[in-house]
């Protein structure tokens, strides 16, 4: 279900050493990553020190942004659920100094709800 989960755009939780060798040129010494969801091609990592937002652009995903972000500089978060007709929830997280927040897209489930547990439990 997991796959199948991840492919239609639904969270699933990523397998922690994948995500570490996916991730070992970025993460610094002595951070740890604790969890991770994945979201089509795009990564939600959680790490004992920051949130790191992958984003995999383009047909082949060969071009990736990384978006570091110190837990202590969201300033606050909310969670739009879908409705009846709206096929998409979506996650926004705000940062200090910004005017817009970052948004991240999710299908009409469940699943936005798990990241947004695991975000409340590092920021707060």
């Amino acid at each position: 279900m997991g796959i199948f989960d991840g492919l239609i755009g639904n969270a699933t939780e990523a397998d922690i050493k994948v995500v570490e060798k996916y991730l070992e040129r970025i993460v610094a010494e002595g951070e740890t990553i604790e969890r991770a969801f994945q979201i089509l091609r795009d990564l939600i990592v959680f790490t004992n020190k920051r949130l790191i937002l992958i984003d995999k652009q383009g047909v082949t995903g060969k071009r990736v942004e990384y978006h570091s972000v110190p837990y202590r500089s969201i300033t606050h978060f909310s969670v739009q659920t879908a409705g009846t007709f709206d096929l998409e929830a979506e996650l926004l997280i705000w940062i200090a100094g910004g005017d817009e927040p970052i948004a991240k897209q999710f299908r009409k489930d469940d699943s936005i709800f798990d990241v947004q547990r695991a975000l409340a439990a590092y920021i707060l």
